[in-house]
């Protein structure tokens, strides 16, 4: 396409698709408190499940917000619910041994389940759907691996699963870019906005205080609590919760240390004739590729579009350039969607580990919780409501997740000077893959 007009559909907007459905909530911003219970800091997923739990156990919590609620990748994302972690179970039973290894993936399963029971209990109205997932092979050694990895989980964990081959690829995606995959079953999706404004009003309905464009700039111990300090006042709290993911900055040295934050970019296309959604992606899974830099796609759940992600870890100072680079990349899966117009790009802010696995923890008496490593639906909605467990004093708190070192380098102080260079790798290691 050799014009911008030629790919971008009139009223094109650099804001989330998911921000049609649910928008920013815009409201003053209340007081900010002498004191309170439990100080949040962020309303993403991680934050707003710590506080509804917190606040239905009796105590008072203050949400302290930089931008709107929900502003950041949580409501950016592109909706997937999964039990997947960063690490395949064949290498965790490799270096930690067959127990040790299903019992993190029998945890992220849990982390799986509490988001459904979750939006069920609480009524959400987030398109939850029990769609499957799709993992589209790019070469005959994705496939072979894809089909090791299954045969594991279903021996160990009693995963089904099914492996789709090269000539049946069209059955799940109307591409011929791929080499089969395999189709997870009982995988889910939800609108990831509408998810978050149904945390948010449970929220504040239990009792949670939220204050948005309150930047948290410092906390420091006081006594038996902390000063949690903003441009608008301070707090004193007797429990602080850092939730800032990808966000985080320097007011958490420790997290800032560990985190490495980096972006995320989707497209959504232009409305399409239902009959062709319908062909592209017959069945409404969420999918994605094997890549280590992986493009990932679904159907909307609330509109004939094509939503496709990609690219992460670039840069972000021209999102038009990256909308045809992700054009491109659309066209390139779905030929059909060549001559599509495209009507949002956006990008979200998330972070990886050194380690790539989540973390919870405390520091200095601070708990947090961060790292998801593209798990951040499931793991932060289940971490928040964790640490408030914790905070609450009942034996629900506990996680394998507490055993794991939360790793940094020396001299990184949370500038992923190197990120270039590991996407550039990632992007030669699935050159060799294909």
């Amino acid at each position: 396409m050799p014009l911008d007009a030629d790919i971008f559909a009139p009223g094109f907007k650099e804001t989330p698709y998911w921000w049609e459905a649910a928008p920013r909530p815009r409201r003053e911003a209340p007081p900010v408190p002498a004191k309170t219970d439990v100080a949040v800091v962020g309303s993403g997923y991680t934050g707003l499940s710590a506080a509804l739990h917190l606040a239905r156990g009796g105590r008072e919590v203050t949400v302290f917000e930089a931008g709107e609620p929900g502003y950041g990748a949580s409501s950016r994302n592109a909706g997937y619910v999964g039990r997947t972690l960063k690490h395949s179970l064949g290498s965790l039973i490799e270096t930690m041994g067959a127990e040790r290894a299903k019992s993190f993936y029998r945890e992220a399963r849990a982390a799986y389940d509490h988001v459904r029971e979750l939006i069920e209990r609480e009524k959400i109205d987030c398109h939850l759907a029990r769609c499957g997932r799709f993992m589209a092979a790019l070469s005959p050694k994705h496939y072979e691996a894809m089909a090791r990895d299954m045969e594991l989980k279903r021996r160990h964990l009693g995963d089904e699963s099914e492996m789709i081959p090269a000539g049946a690829t069209r059955r799940e995606l109307g591409s011929d870019l791929y080499q089969g995959g395999a189709l997870i079953p009982d995988m889910s999706s939800v609108h990831p906005g509408l998810y978050h404004l149904g945390l948010l009003e449970r929220a504040e309905t239990a009792g949670a205080t939220v204050l948005p464009h309150t930047a948290v700039t410092g906390v420091r111990r006081d006594g038996a609590g902390f000063v949690v300090e903003t441009p608008r006042g301070r707090t004193i709290a007797r429990e602080v919760v850092v939730a800032t993911n990808g966000y985080t900055g320097r007011e958490s040295p420790y997290l800032r240390r560990r985190l490495i934050p980096f972006h995320a970019f989707m497209v959504a296309t232009e409305e399409l004739p239902e009959a062709l959604v319908d062909a592209l992606i017959p069945a409404s899974r969420t999918c994605h590729d094997y890549n280590n830099n992986l493009f990932y796609f679904r159907r909307a759940p609330d509109s004939n579009r094509i939503l496709l992600g990609g690219r992460s870890g670039g840069p972000t100072r021209d999102l038009r350039a990256k909308a045809r680079v992700l054009h491109r990349a659309l066209g390139r899966i779905l030929p059909e969607l060549k001559q599509t117009r495209l009507s949002h790009v956006w990008t979200g802010q998330c972070a990886a580990t050194f380690d790539e696995w989540p973390h919870i923890g405390q520091q200095d008496g601070m708990h947090y919780a961060a790292g998801y490593c593209f798990a951040g639906l499931p793991m932060g909605t289940w971490f928040g409501q964790k640490i408030a467990r914790r905070i609450l004093g009942t034996q629900e708190g506990g996680t394998l997740f507490d055993e794991l070192p939360f790793q940094t380098r020396p001299y990184y102080s949370g500038w992923p000077w190197f990120r270039p260079l590991v996407v550039a790798q990632f992007d030669w290691q699935d050159w060799r893959g294909r």
